[in-house]
């Protein structure tokens, strides 16, 4: 292995992790064109100075990092590449649009393999009416990376930060958390029993629904598209890649706020549930929830006002309220934990 010369001075990334790692990167940048409303810190940058801004985001998967060839079948991979960028989109209250897609793959990949991973490409941009307009296609000594940029639009008034929390705003999310994070342990647990013995078939029976929410999930887009037939817009908003503790630190830290989540109104699907039971008797299904991410449900907070539209919304779940002291959880004993959050850090 190669030595590596550790100066005096030098901060290793797993110091900071992500988001500290971008702030420091950023934040000597400030913008300079009058079309640039909002640059980093958000889902999306936001372009234009008209009634309709253009949202703009990017996202990269990276082989051994963020997928495993083992288990991801090449359409899946296409598919997922462009879904969670649109999810970005998404958590702006936005409309996608255009998508741009960078390929850098090895040598080890035939034409075919691509063909297969546009095939899912196309299924996505199909599903949400996106435009494929270009990209780019490069090579790399090992592995494959892709990245997807997604372009968006949305009305300047219903377009929603991370910064618009106010007290007492609900906080409220959709769909079920911690179940993509549940999909990856099972897979991961099939690699190590296929590693151990080659000969051994899969046990996958019984997990298509935490399975497919990580190998293949959705945009939210129906969500904005609920939010506008109820005429609600969210006061902030943020898709759940991170878990929902990070996702929530980010909301409390931009808006300048804290919350109260209520444990036992995390919405948990019995699959995850059933996951956590089965890999070990001290991993808690809300665990998965809280730091497990990569659901890309969107989370986000609506005024009291909003209550009576929102409440019957199987979609929906309201979880909590901001508050003006720090961000924790409640439990259903009434005792409150302090959020933390995890998300990525660099690999060793």
């Amino acid at each position: 292995m190669e030595n590596i010369e550790y100066q005096e001075g030098r901060t290793e990334l797993a110091a900071l992790g992500k988001f500290a790692l971008i702030d420091r990167l950023t934040s000597g940048f400030t913008p300079k064109q009058k079309s640039t409303a909002k640059g980093v810190g958000d889902d999306c940058a936001v372009l234009g100075s008209g009634k309709t801004k253009t949202l703009v985001t990017t996202s990269t998967l990276v082989e051994g990092v963020t997928f495993d060839m083992m288990y991801t079948p090449l359409r899946h991979l296409g598919y997922k590449a462009v879904a969670v960028s649109l999810s970005n989109i998404a958590a702006m209250n936005g409309t996608p649009r255009q998508v741009l897609v960078s390929l850098a793959v090895s040598n080890r990949y035939s034409v075919e393999a691509l063909e297969e991973i546009y095939a899912g490409i196309r299924l996505c941009c199909d599903r949400y009416d996106v435009d494929l307009i270009g990209g780019d296609t490069t090579s790399t000594r090992a592995g494959m990376v892709i990245n997807v940029t997604a372009i968006g639009e949305v009305e300047s008034s219903r377009i929603c930060y991370r910064s618009g929390a106010g007290l007492h705003d609900l906080i409220c999310v959709s769909g079920d958390l911690g179940s993509a994070y549940s999909g990856l342990l099972i897979l991961e647990r099939e690699r190590l029993t296929y590693q151990a013995n080659p000969n051994a078939q899969p046990d996958l029976a019984g997990y298509d629904y935490v399975l497919e929410r990580f190998l293949k999930p959705e945009p939210r887009l129906d969500i904005v598209q609920l939010l506008r037939e109820k005429e609600v817009i969210p006061t902030a908003m943020i898709d759940v890649s991170d878990g929902l503790a990070s996702e929530l630190l980010h909301i409390c830290k931009q808006s300048h706020c804290g919350c109260d989540v209520y444990e036992e109104r995390i919405p948990i699907d019995y699959q995850t549930t059933r996951v956590c039971s089965e890999m070990s008797k001290n991993l808690l299904p809300v665990s998965n929830a809280l730091n497990g991410g990569k659901d890309y449900e969107l989370l986000f907070t609506v005024k009291t006002d909003d209550y009576e539209k929102l409440k019957d919304c199987e979609a929906i779940h309201i979880i909590g309220h901001i508050t003006d002291g720090a961000p924790v959880m409640v439990t259903p004993q009434n005792t409150t934990i302090e959020l933390r959050g995890q998300g990525w850090t660099p690999q060793q």
